[in-house]
Formats: C-alpha cells, sequence, structure tokens
C-alpha cells in the first residue's frame, strides 16, 4: 500500500505536521521582517553608529575638516580640562539645569492638575498652553524681544511706571540665564503638562472616592495619592528635562545672538555659554573638529552618569503599582 507524502512527513515528525508548516512561515515571515527593517539598519550602521565612532576616533586626533585627522592621544582631553572656559560652560549648563527642571516640573504638574477637571474650556487650555510647543524659537525670539529689548520693551516700560531702573535683560550676565531659563518653561511647558495628563488620567478614580469618604481633603489627595500614583511619570519628566536641558542650544543660540553672529553666542561675556554652544564654535566656528568632539563625549558621559545615578535613586521614591 503506499503511503502519500503527509503521511510519510507525519509519521517522521511525529505527527506535528502543522509544527512544520508554521516554522516555514515564521521563517518566511522572518526573512520578510528582516528586509523590511534593512533599511534603518544601513542607517543605523552608516550614520549613527558610524557617526558615533568616527567622533570617538576624532576626539584623539587633531582635526580641521580640512586636513586629514593626525592622533594625538589625550591630547584634546588634556587640553580641555585644563580650559576654563570649559568650566565656564559646565557651569552655565548646570545652572541652566538646576533652574530649569524643578521650575518646569512644578509648574507643569500643577497646570497638569488644574487642566485634568472637568472644565467647558479645557481643550482651549490645552490648546493656550501647547501652541508655545510647536512654535519654532525664531518666533520665541521675536516675541521676547517685544518684552525684554532694553530699548522699547514692555519690562521696562512697566518697570519705569513703577520708578524703577531699566534693565538690560538678555545683555545683563546676571539675568541672562534666569531669563533664558523663564521663557525655555515657558516654551516647553506644555509638552511637560501632556505627560504628566497621561498621567493623572491613569490614577484610578475610585482611590480618589475612597479617600474622600474618609475625610481627605484636596492637599491631601494630591500628597498621598497623586503624587505617589504619578511618580513613575514624574520620573519620565526629570530624565527627559535633565538630557534636554545639557542639550540645549537651539534656545540660546538665537536669544543670544548667534543667528547673527555664531561666535557671539552665549554672550553677554560667555554668561550664557552651555556645552553645546561650546561645542558648536569649537567644530564649526573655529573648525576644531577634535577638540568639538572630546567636548561631545564629556557630555555624554556627564549623562549617562546622571540617567544611572537617576535610575538608582528613582528606587527610592518611584511608586510600582
Amino acid at each position: 500500500m503506499v503511503e502519500n507524502t503527509e503521511t510519510v512527513l507525519s509519521k517522521r515528525t511525529g505527527g506535528d505536521l502543522p509544527a512544520i508548516k508554521r516554522k516555514k512561515r515564521l521563517d518566511s515571515d522572518g526573512k520578510w521582517g528582516l528586509l523590511m527593517v534593512t533599511p534603518y539598519l544601513v542607517h543605523f550602521i552608516v550614520f549613527v553608529l558610524g557617526s558615533l565612532l568616527a567622533s570617538l576616533y576624532f576626539s584623539f586626533s587633531d582635526y580641521d575638516i580640512l586636513n586629514p585627522p593626525k592622533w594625538t592621544g589625550l591630547d584634546n582631553y588634556a587640553k580641555l580640562f585644563n580650559e576654563s572656559v570649559f568650566w565656564k560652560a559646565l557651569w552655565n549648563t548646570v545652572y541652566f539645569t538646576i533652574l530649569f527642571v524643578p521650575l518646569q516640573t512644578i509648574l507643569a504638574l500643577i497646570l497638569a492638575v488644574a487642566l485634568n477637571q472637568k472644565l467647558r474650556v479645557l481643550k482651549l487650555f490645552r490648546l493656550a498652553h501647547f501652541l508655545p510647543v510647536i512654535s519654532s524659537w525664531t518666533v520665541i525670539m521675536y516675541v521676547s524681544d517685544a518684552i525684554f529689548n532694553p530699548r522699547f520693551g514692555f519690562a521696562n516700560a512697566f518697570l519705569i511706571k513703577l520708578g524703577l531702573d531699566p534693565q538690560k535683560w538678555l545683555q545683563d550676565a546676571h539675568l541672562v540665564i534666569p531669563l533664558l531659563v523663564m521663557i525655555a518653561v515657558w516654551k516647553g511647558i506644555g509638552y511637560i503638562m501632556v505627560i504628566f495628563l497621561a498621567g493623572l488620567q491613569n490614577v484610578p478614580s475610585d482611590v480618589y472616592e475612597a479617600a474622600e469618604i474618609d475625610g481627605a481633603g484636596t492637599l491631601r489627595k494630591f500628597r498621598h495619592i497623586t503624587v505617589p500614583l504619578i511618580s513613575g511619570t514624574t520620573f519620565l519628566v526629570l530624565i527627559l528635562s535633565t538630557i534636554s536641558t545639557f542639550q540645549a542650544f537651539e534656545q540660546i543660540y538665537v536669544m543670544t545672538g548667534g543667528a547673527m553672529d555664531a561666535s557671539s553666542a552665549g554672550g553677554p561675556n560667555k554668561a550664557s555659554l552651555v556645552l553645546m554652544i561650546y561645542l558648536y564654535q569649537e567644530g564649526f566656528s573655529f573648525l576644531r573638529m577634535g577638540y568639538a568632539s572630546a567636548i561631545a563625549w564629556v557630555l555624554f558621559v556627564i549623562l549617562f552618569l546622571l540617567t544611572v545615578v537617576q535610575v538608582v535613586l528613582q528606587k527610592k521614591w518611584v511608586h510600582y503599582e
């Protein structure tokens, strides 16, 4: 009696012929999946991983873009850590972060809690707070100039009416960082507010109802329910805000005159010179690409260590459901 092909295969595979078909289908799907992600893999290997490795090599070289790089070892790093401008830029970056991250986080959380209520004009309020996020820094610069221009800005006109002396605002070495922080918070607070809103809407309403039955007021519910239950969202916000401030470039470049003269960005007297501006000037204004690559890798190490510290500390205060 002649057995058909499926019977023979069934006997040889222990009767699990569908498993073989599924395996073939999965192998075929895997090949198609690999084919579909190949463009991204090529992009990642060539333009991301390749650029990282190239910049790492350049950081140990004397490279000015126009001539081939010359290996110099740790000379760029030794020069960097002995350069007073680097430490000035690092301090300005840390100062910007210390002011920006807590202020934006707290204000965004307050706005999110307020906008999480059932209001008739809720969408309008959300739009009003999110509109600066989608506006370019050039638009923000013109708005800020209308307010803080030393000659015809609204801020000085208001001070004069109060009988106070006008200020130079963004041209004042003592005021430039706080003002840049205030402007950056105004522009970016809508994005962080939306993240907090997503976290707040995941808090179960029955927890608040139980607290109200126990006699908890608004502040007690916020402190003992809202804050712990959105601690994961708060941790995400802190990570994103810290990374964004250490990589702050566009707002400072535009607001301090970089659009007119790249070498003047970070003024006055380098009072707002942050690491990204310093990196840009060294690499593209002065063509010291090897030195700029060393700055980039130092910045990477700083951000990596800060992230590790935050991840370790979050175990002590982040609430896991």
